[in-house]
Order: C-alpha cells, then sequence, then structure tokens
C-alpha cells in the first residue's frame, strides 16, 4: 500500500523501547501503534469522550503484515483508513510508513466493536464517530 491510499497521515515517532534485541521495532509494537492512530481519529474527528462516552470502540480482532522493518530513532507516519462500517463495528486499515517512503513498512487491519459501556453489549456505533468513519471510508471516497 502507498500513503496516497490514506486519507489520515499522522507523525509518529519511534521511541527507544520500542526496539528489541535485534534492532528493530518489535513486533506487538505496531497493536500499540494501530490502536493509538485509531483512537487519535475517533477523539478528534468523531468526538469520542474516552473517559465519559457511553459507547466505546473494543477491539475484537487485529492483524499485521510486516513489509520492513523500522527502528529507533525513526520518524514515521501512520496513515488510516476504513474498510467497513457496520451498524455495531468497523473495520479500519492502518499501515505505518517511514517519513520518506511511500509505500508501507506494516500494515495492519483492526476491528472495533461498539460496546455499551455499562452493560459491555454490542450497541449502534454513535452518530459522530459513524459520521467520521465514513469520511475515511475507502469504499466511498
Amino acid at each position: 500500500m502507498e500513503r496516497s491510499e490514506y486519507p489520515v497521515l499522522y507523525p509518529m515517532i519511534t521511541r527507544w523501547m520500542d526496539n528489541d534485541i535485534y534492532g528493530h521495532v518489535n513486533n506487538v509494537t505496531y497493536y500499540s501503534y494501530f490502536d493509538s492512530i485509531v483512537n487519535r481519529y475517533l477523539i478528534e474527528e468523531g468526538g469520542l469522550d474516552i473517559h465519559n462516552a457511553p459507547v466505546v470502540g473494543f477491539v475484537v480482532s487485529s492483524s499485521c503484515q510486516f513489509k520492513k522493518p523500522v527502528a529507533y530513532p525513526e520518524a514515521l507516519e501512520a496513515g488510516l483508513r476504513v474498510l467497513k462500517t457496520g451498524t455495531r463495528s468497523v473495520t479500519y486499515e492502518v499501515a505505518i510508513f517511514r517519513q520518506d517512503d511511500p509505500d508501507a513498512a506494516a500494515i495492519g487491519e483492526l476491528v472495533h466493536v461498539f460496546v455499551d459501556r455499562a452493560s459491555n453489549r454490542s450497541s449502534p456505533i454513535p452518530a459522530n464517530i459513524h459520521a467520521a468513519l465514513e469520511r475515511i471510508n475507502a469504499h466511498i471516497r
């Protein structure tokens, strides 16, 4: 995937603790990147109040394809788009890019199911979040 395929791009900086003994960002760290990017978008564009919202997104599935290694200290960029939006769930695609590389170093997929915080049961995606998700839906663009 190329950077131009993602409607949302956020800068990221690797951290010293991200590297593993082999000298590159450890695979589990990418999942932290994915979670941070998705939630940043939901907060900034969807109005998600992570502390008080009655409905929140729970990750129920995630995967990653590693294309090329990245390491500390590297400036990265994370691309985000929506692959599928349902009434209660959404599938995101997140790509991690080196600063000056058009091709992704890693591509991840993440599924959120929206859940009523009080009952822990699935719930419709709130309208403001649903609208924000539709703005970055790869199939609508």
